[in-house]
């Protein structure tokens, strides 16, 4: 009998997914339908494909969620991730298994036992970071372990970026997902750690001057921040005594320093909002947060004010338009909405563009009294600004795991994250099919 498919949300990320769940669907034997906001949008993107309806869906209102997911088979949270829980909840209680990219909230988490009594499986964290990382990391740690390698050190870094044909601008860095969680990255709480044994903690304010350098063969030169929460993959890895648990995420060499230009100057809070937002210019706008002195201008406030900021940081906030005499036309705006409009209009992929998304991992262990190393790196390159590495990076496992959910390969049930092999070795394996595989390198007899 035809399974139904419901997914909840057609944006960006839901590109590549939808071509994948689509051409799968006749052999399969699917029906989707598609439940999105602006519905143009959604039926845009199932081109009238006879196996896929389109229809408007509010998300937020109760009874058009239980209506759409009590008659679907399989239900794919595409949303936002705030309103994964609201998904997840009904799912639970009509006894519908249930898929998200998202990372696994508290409030997810305390829904495992009710999921496990319903019988419903809810698996999260199974896009690109989360999901990709994920499974690659646990591949090649169970391996050393098989091995009887002991873990001593873990690190982990993935980015979105530019592809280098399509890389125009002197930050070498376009947007491929949500340009406000690019503008918000690293706020709420300080990044946690755990680097040669000790536990490390860095605060907001200095996240971007603690980077890393990473070199990637055959790709350049890139540095790494801390992500918000390394500490809990110890448990989640099963890596509670590795002496460096490190995951963060990846720029281009340079973007972090003049990025903290605007963490210095406040330009990235969202807490509150500027009076009269609409009729300031960019150049005042930035102009509010350095100190009142009539005898310099703005340009040189930045420089004698902020801490390691020089010349080519200035270029590039000026290559960006904060300096402009235009107005920002934005009301009632906080600080960090006045940034992501104006980066949004300068740092957008143009019509037939291309990102790029890398993932690099090190692994450093120990085997037979040696130490050693494994490096393992994934370049992946966007078709164009539609069908962009981001979209198939996220979609293509969420699709693939949609697929063996309705053929009944797992046995599993609960809140989960897709570390088992049952899970990642034929996620990764079709990943492969699509051109989205790893290279990796062992190194002998290093100390990491």
């Amino acid at each position: 009998m035809s399974k139904k498919i419901l997914v909840i949300g057609a944006g960006r990320s839901s590109t590549s997914l939808l071509r994948y769940l689509l051409g799968n669907a006749e052999k399969e034997d699917w029906t989707l339908r598609v439940g999105e906001q602006d519905v143009a949008m959604a039926e845009k993107k199932v081109k009238g494909n006879d196996r896929a309806e389109a229809f408007a869906f509010n998300a937020l209102d109760e009874r058009e969620r239980e209506s759409a997911i009590k008659n679907a088979d399989l239900i794919i949270s595409m949303l936002p991730a705030r309103f994964h829980t609201l998904v997840a909840k009904d799912c639970i209680r009509l006894k519908k298994n249930v898929i998200t990219p998202s990372y696994v909230s508290p409030e997810m988490k305390a829904m495992h036992q009710d999921a496990v009594d319903a019988g419903v499986l809810i698996m999260n964290e199974i896009g690109v970071d989360p999901g990709i990382d994920h499974m690659s990391a646990m591949k090649i740690i169970h391996q050393i372990e098989r091995e009887g390698g002991e873990m001593k050190r873990f690190e982990s870094f993935t980015g979105g970026l530019v592809a280098p044909e399509s890389d125009d601008n002197p930050w070498n860095y376009k947007f491929s997902w949500n340009p406000r969680n690019v503008v918000l990255a690293g706020q709420g709480g300080s990044a946690k750690f755990i680097e040669e044994g000790k536990y490390k903690y860095v605060p907001y304010h200095r996240l971007f001057e603690r980077t890393r350098p990473i070199s990637i063969e055959g790709h350049g030169e890139f540095e790494g921040y801390a992500n918000r929460d390394s500490l809990s993959y110890r448990s989640i890895y099963g890596l509670e005594n590795v002496l460096t648990l490190f995951r963060g995420t990846l720029r281009k060499k340079g973007f972090s320093r003049s990025w903290n230009a605007f963490v210095q100057l406040g330009m990235t809070d969202d807490s509150y909002k500027i009076k009269n937002s609409e009729d300031l210019t960019w150049r005042q706008f930035v102009n509010l947060f350095l100190p009142f002195d009539e005898t310099l201008t703005v340009e040189e406030k930045v420089l004698r004010y902020l801490d390691d900021i020089d010349e080519s940081d200035l270029s590039k906030i000026e290559w960006l338009g904060f300096l402009d005499e235009e107005k920002t036309g934005l009301a009632d705006a906080s600080p960090a909405q006045l940034m992501q409009k104006k980066m949004e209009e300068r740092m957008s992929l143009k019509s037939g563009e291309k990102d790029m998304i890398v993932m690099w991992h090190r692994f450093n262990y120990e085997q037979n009294g040696e130490e050693r190393e494994i490096h393992s790196s994934l370049v992946a390159i966007g078709e164009d600004d539609n069908f962009t590495a981001m979209s198939e990076t996220v979609g293509l496992p969420v699709g693939i795991c949609a697929k063996l959910m309705l053929r009944g390969e797992f046995d599993l049930k609960g809140v989960v994250q897709p570390i088992m092999p049952e899970v990642y070795e034929p996620v990764l394996k079709e990943l492969e099919d699509h051109g989205i595989r790893f290279e990796e390198r062992e190194i002998k007899g290093t100390n990491a």
